[in-house]
């Protein structure tokens, strides 16, 4: 088990959920950080509660590949270089493939795949020099596809991907890649996603255990910071999504689809109505946060 100790870590989606719960254990451990996020608000609030030279936070957007490497020149420039990479900023959007608004559907792949690139590409070089580790954001949603979550589902598949194949192009370089699995999250995403659809709330309840389940951001958190610590290949919370990964070629045959397709055609088409009802496709956080990126 590796020290974080010293270390640089580079987190995107810093500001709040996942990414600011895991930049507060590293730094309890003594690592210098570097949080990138949109939102400006929050970001100043965790720099102000963690109030040290070891925080460095960057206003940055994951689409502007221009902005990430800027990002990561000042992480090169104040800590002299960057041994840790989350690539974690995300987003999901609401409505089945019909329904979704279009732009909402590509807004998720620039993000959560485009995103990650884009991270990687700025971060990587400095990365390299310093035989680090790279952890990439995917979910449960790349082993099984909740519906009415399309955009989500295939932007995480393609990160956990990414992921793949990025191992295998870096292992000679001495540099560590993971992937991120987690199962419902305690996160603002998910709240939001509760409190906007009635039909998702019960779409949860009718998912078998323990797809039902949701977890604490704390225990996310650690097992981030466990993953990195521990330069691991797949990072699972909880422990039990990694069976998943296993039975993943299971899980898209009829038998394994069986226990979702019974409700599925009477709860799909109520939250595709809500979705419209609603006038957006997107949380109203992340609608915030985009209007004002616009104004910059």
């Amino acid at each position: 088990m590796a020290s974080v100790n010293s270390q640089v870590v580079f987190i995107t989606g810093g500001g709040r959920g996942i990414g600011a719960e895991t930049a507060r254990r590293l730094h309890h451990k003594g690592a210098k950080l570097v949080l990138t996020d949109l939102d400006e608000g929050s970001l100043k609030q965790l720099a102000a509660e963690l109030g040290d030279e070891r925080v460095l936070t960057v206003i940055a957007d994951v689409r502007d590949l221009s902005a990430m490497q800027a990002a990561a020149a000042k992480a090169v420039e104040l800590f002299g270089g960057i041994d840790v990479v989350v690539a974690n900023a995300g987003i999901a959007s609401y409505g089945s493939l019909l329904q979704v608004d279009p732009e909402a559907f590509k807004r998720v792949i620039d993000i959560d795949v485009l995103g990650v690139f884009h991270t990687v590409r700025a971060t990587l070089p400095a990365v390299i020099e310093r035989r680090g580790y790279v952890l990439i954001v995917s979910s449960l949603a790349a082993f099984v596809a909740p519906p009415g979550m399309v955009s989500y589902d295939t932007s995480k598949a393609g990160a956990e991907h990414l992921a793949n194949a990025l191992r295998l192009e870096v292992a000679h370089r001495g540099v560590s890649v993971g992937s991120a699995h987690m199962s419902w999250i305690d996160t603002d995403l998910v709240r939001d996603t509760k409190a906007d659809l009635p039909s998702f709330r019960e779409m949860l309840a009718k998912l078998p255990w323990p797809l039902n389940l949701t977890t604490s951001v704390e225990a996310c958190a650690a097992a981030f910071v466990a993953g990195i610590e521990g330069r691991k290949s797949h990072v699972y919370c909880p422990d039990w999504v990694g069976l998943f990964r296993w039975l993943k070629p299971v899980l898209s045959t009829p038998l394994g689809e069986f226990a979702i397709r019974r409700f599925t055609p009477e709860l799909l088409p109520r939250l595709d109505a809500e979705v419209a009802a609603l006038g957006r496709s997107t949380s109203a956080i992340t609608e915030g946060l985009e209007k004002r990126q616009g104004k910059r």
